[in-house]
């Protein structure tokens, strides 16, 4: 029997048809697709919690951070040589320039991982004593959004800072384009080499500084950077038995809800990024929910202002919603909690709890 084929007419209806389904089911795919990355970047947290409890029963109570102290002698791999730490935030720098040389081998050579001096180490690179205490993993997919696709590249490549065309932030020099940070210290290569050991998720400020007293607080003319308000910061040595109340109080959170239309910056009152709260529960909730921050210098002098700052962008960072040169306040809600971690960032949890 003679096989008849498709005539022109009938494969055109057939392409048309399934045009027409995948444009309906366009939305829905991508839609499904980004709540998976959520579900994904939730469970991810939910393990960083679990670890993160683990880490505090081997280590007093201890919330994560970096351990070693300014006063102290430390080794340093590259030169074989002992180093006074002259305060907390070098002790820090130095505490990740050790954890990665021993998790990459980087100790010598032009690749050799260097003395990251120019930045507060708190804030982005706190995941790595977890990571330390894991066996060393410093690029597993674990500490990146599934949705955050810059910072996947990067895992992947942890040499591309050395290429003249590389993706990483300020890697090619400063943008042309007006409304970025234009802060020169992102541009020496020890802070470019460190951007494939970063994570999508942050730690709040409390976790790893004192409530009240001498501390880090926050500035007005950019969000990726802290001012202290004393000499002598006492640093990382924070307690879970700390946290009054710690299913209202966020520990880490996605810094942009990348499922979300336009990435937003965490401090949008509409967006919803995973927050792992500090009794090991993933918090969706909007950040509109959450109380509003106040600086920690306002509350130290006895008041209570509400601290708004505009989000301007990091190079190759997600764009404001308004797009560069944005100049909208946002809350920075539970990044600066009134009362540190015997404040409350979302009080509805507290109203629930308690049957009201």
């Amino acid at each position: 029997m003679k096989r008849r084929g498709f005539s022109l007419v009938e494969l055109v209806s057939v392409l048309v048809a399934v045009a027409s389904v995948g444009a309906m089911l366009g939305p829905s795919v991508g839609k499904m697709r980004g709540q998976m990355r959520g579900v994904s970047s939730e469970g991810n947290l939910h393990t960083i919690g679990q670890v993160g409890a683990m880490y505090a029963l081997d280590h007093e109570d201890r919330i994560f951070s970096f351990t070693w102290q300014g006063g102290e002698e430390y080794l340093l791999l590259h030169n074989g040589q002992t180093r006074t730490m002259s305060d907390d935030q070098e002790a820090a720098a130095r505490q990740v320039q050790n954890i990665l040389q021993r998790a990459t081998g980087r100790i010598g050579g032009e690749t050799r991982i260097d003395f990251p001096r120019q930045r507060l180490m708190y804030r982005r690179y706190s995941h790595l004593v977890l990571a330390d205490y894991m066996g060393g993993n410093v690029t597993d997919p674990l500490w990146a959004d599934p949705a955050d696709i810059n910072l996947l590249g990067w895992q992947l490549d942890p040499l591309e800072y050395l290429e003249v065309e590389n993706s990483l932030p300020y890697g090619q020099g400063l943008p042309e384009e007006a409304g970025y940070d234009t802060d020169l210290n992102w541009l020496p290569l020890n802070i470019t080499q460190l951007w494939s050991f970063g994570s999508s998720y942050q730690v709040v400020p409390h976790a790893w500084q004192q409530d009240f007293g001498i501390q880090y607080a926050p500035i007005g003319d950019t969000p990726h950077f802290y001012t202290a308000n004393g000499d002598t910061l006492e640093l990382g040595e924070r307690r879970f038995h700390e946290v009054r109340f710690s299913s209202a109080k966020v520990h880490m959170f996605e810094e942009f809800d990348r499922e979300l239309a336009g990435e937003p910056y965490f401090a949008y009152d509409h967006a919803r990024p995973a927050k792992l709260m500090f009794d090991g529960s993933i918090n969706t909730a909007m950040s509109g929910m959450a109380a509003s921050s106040v600086s920690p210098g306002d509350y130290l002098n006895g008041d209570k202002f509400v601290w708004e700052q505009t989000y301007v962008p990091l190079d190759t960072f997600p764009l404001p919603l308004g797009g560069l040169g944005d100049l909208t306040d946002l809350n920075m809600r539970y990044r600066w909690t009134l009362g540190g971690l015997t404040g409350v960032d979302y009080p509805q949890v507290i109203m629930r709890g308690s049957g009201r």
